[in-house]
């Protein structure tokens, strides 16, 4: 008979803060990771990128599978294939990607943030987005379907950028 009874273990507690609060990028499911995106379409804007300086630059230019309404891509299961310079985020080169809009859902998450108010998984609501002014809706000129190239520097744009007001509430 031993001297000494041992202390049962305490049932670990229950962890109710949200996935991207409590999981590192990498252990996320799929799911969870593609709920990351809250569905502004800023990502899907081109760019510019001036040689000598590197200096990037949005323009109201959608890609040619950004549908202006919804925001989302038309073909996102093919988008790489479809688009080739369409890039894949992941845990891997997410905090390498400079071009990444400063609302955006991973790179917040990235940087141990939390998601804002308008961010449907915070919200429960995909609308939120467009209502707080983060998404491309309305404020697409065009898609690269009708824009030449060598005039996408015609539709140079600040706003991708930058938080509308009261977006950050």
């Amino acid at each position: 008979m031993p001297l000494f009874k041992r202390k049962p273990k305490p049932a670990p507690e229950a962890d109710d803060r949200p996935f991207w609060k409590r999981k590192a990028m990498r252990e996320m499911t799929p799911q969870e990771w593609e709920s990351l995106c809250d569905g502004c379409g800023r990502c899907c804007l081109n760019k510019l990128i001036e040689e000598e300086t590197d200096k990037l630059y949005y323009t109201s230019v959608g890609c040619r599978l950004l549908d202006g309404e919804s925001c989302r891509c038309k073909d996102y299961k093919n988008r790489a294939a479809k688009v080739h310079d369409c890039v894949t985020l992941t845990s891997r080169n997410i905090n390498r990607l400079n071009w990444l809009p400063p609302t955006c859902g991973y790179k917040l998450v990235a940087a141990g943030k939390d998601l804002y108010w308008w961010h449907p998984l915070v919200s429960g609501d995909p609308d939120t987005v467009h209502a707080a002014g983060i998404s491309v809706r309305g404020k697409m000129s065009a898609t690269e379907e009708t824009v030449p190239d060598d005039k996408l520097d015609e539709h140079i744009v600040s706003w991708p950028m930058k938080w509308p007001k009261g977006s950050r509430g």
